[in-house]
């Protein structure tokens, strides 16, 4: 098993980490026709069971991309991006405030030992 790439995601060497890009040219392959979860199994040394796994999850992915309107999933990542970008303005704030007691800090100390 070598870690080379191939452009045949069917047929190529087996990688030692599978990406997701690959898996889901392998279940293309799948739906198609092309191919057979067995085939794949049998080729790459994997179990038919993650094969179907990862057809499962693919099929659950674009189920829920299909569902999902571009203006909502924009909507929520904007919401997300708002919370997370608050979160960090406060942990800002909060290192701010840090630095300056230890400033402070330093400062009461060196004062004691002069």
């Amino acid at each position: 098993m070598g870690t080379e790439k191939s452009t045949d995601a069917v047929n190529g060497p087996t990688p030692q980490r599978w990406t997701a890009k690959r898996k889901a040219a392998i279940v293309l392959e799948i739906i198609k026709g092309k191919t057979t979860p067995a085939e794949i199994a049998r080729q790459h040394g994997l179990t038919v069971a993650e094969i179907q796994g990862w057809t499962e999850r693919f099929m659950h992915g674009a189920e829920a991309f299909l569902k999902a309107l571009p203006k909502e999933v924009e909507e929520q990542h904007s919401a997300e991006k708002k919370e997370l970008l608050a979160k960090i303005g406060e942990q800002a704030m909060q290192i701010e405030v840090l630095k300056k007691v230890q400033s402070q800090q330093l400062r009461d100390f060196h004062r004691e030992n002069d």
